[in-house]
């Protein structure tokens, strides 16, 4: 039976172990560039079988919060290269999150003040974060179809910038309520265009975007992140998730995709907020999958060894346990998180949590 100590080949890049770090929001991009803090603290978490790095938005349209990176500009490029050259040094693997939030901003991240974009012109009913805190998002204007393959380009540009950059890999952020989940879903997608209605329609824009980036940077160096029930950033449950959700799955499969990362239940909550049977999605996919969300030791442990899992991604126990992979490894106590500072500021509850004493 496999371990979650063993390797792990996930299309091109060989993991040492099945832990992986997930995409971690911390708001400490000045500048929308990732800087010396940022290369310390990934590095600090190099023993990771793989890092999803936090969100990177993929265009200036796609900011939604404060002080969170790009990954479309020569600039950002640079600055994550110093992050990526740490990582691999320190002998670990790191992946970008490739992230365009939707309606989920507010008009302070839009060029000239605009309207954040969205598959529909419905405000959700969510927050995000600003200079002034925790502010209500604006309402958005829905995408024209004429602009859809403006999106798409957007997305391969960003994962062209991340080879660049020195990436092993690209996670594209379909989860969470962010745009392509605001097209996947019927409770948010209420287009009539060939981009709404029927389940084939909804999930157009998420599969013509996989298949560009497969095309430009191969499917051996391209992963999706989903969360097929969570109700974060207002978006409701779907008539038939697991219906739409199994159609994904089945058309993905051709493509051969590094991975597939799913965000079981409720984002950073309960794992039964709604029914789902994420067995039948890994079966249709076929691929690696890296299940999410309230994983311990024991049910990782599990996971990994039952078959349920390729491996395991664990998200803020890695912020307070930079050395999360061995305190795994040796049943060792972790560290709690400071609620406090995990958006904005410095190195305070960023860089400052100490390793296991030898």
């Amino acid at each position: 039976m496999p371990s979650l100590f063993d390797p792990l080949q996930l299309g091109a890049v060989s993991m040492a172990n099945r832990i992986v770090m997930a995409p971690l929001t911390r708001n400490r991009s000045q500048g929308l560039l990732p800087g010396p803090l940022a290369v310390e603290y990934y590095r600090q978490r190099a023993t990771a079988g793989l890092i999803i790095s936090e969100g990177a938005q993929i265009a200036p349209e796609g900011q939604g919060y404060l002080d969170t990176p790009g990954i479309y500009s020569p600039e950002q490029v640079a600055a994550w290269k110093r992050v990526t050259d740490a990582v691999h040094e320190a002998g670990g693997k790191i992946a970008v999150q490739l992230w365009h939030v939707g309606r989920i901003s507010h008009a302070e991240f839009q060029p000239d003040g605009a309207k954040p974009v969205s598959s529909t012109d419905r405000p959700a009913n969510s927050k995000t974060f600003t200079k002034e805190g925790f502010v209500d998002v604006a309402a958005p204007r829905a995408l024209k179809t004429e602009e859809l393959p403006g999106i798409v380009q957007s997305y391969v540009h960003a994962a062209k910038s991340a080879m660049e950059a020195g990436f092993d890999a690209v996670e594209v952020h379909g989860a969470n309520g962010y745009l392509l989940d605001q097209f996947l879903r019927d409770s948010v997608n209420d287009r009539t265009d060939a981009y709404g209605g029927s389940i084939e329609n909804r999930a157009r824009l998420l599969l013509e975007t996989m298949r560009a980036i497969v095309d430009a940077i191969g499917a051996d160096r391209t992963g999706l992140r989903l969360s097929p029930v969570t109700p974060v950033n207002d978006a409701g449950q779907d008539s038939d998730a697991q219906a739409l959700f199994n159609y994904v799955a089945e058309q993905l499969a051709p493509m051969k995709l590094a991975f597939l990362h799913v965000i079981e239940g409720q984002t950073g909550g309960p794992r039964d907020v709604a029914p789902f049977d994420y067995a039948a999605l890994r079966e249709r996919f076929k691929g690696p999958y890296i299940a999410n969300n309230g994983y311990t030791r024991e049910m990782a442990l599990a996971a990994v060894a039952d078959g349920q899992a390729d491996a395991v991604a664990f998200g803020r126990s890695f912020i307070s346990n930079p050395d999360l992979v061995r305190r795994l490894r040796l049943n060792a106590p972790l560290q709690k998180a400071n609620s406090a500072t995990m958006y904005g500021g410095g190195a305070e509850g960023y860089t400052d949590y100490p390793a296991l004493a030898d």
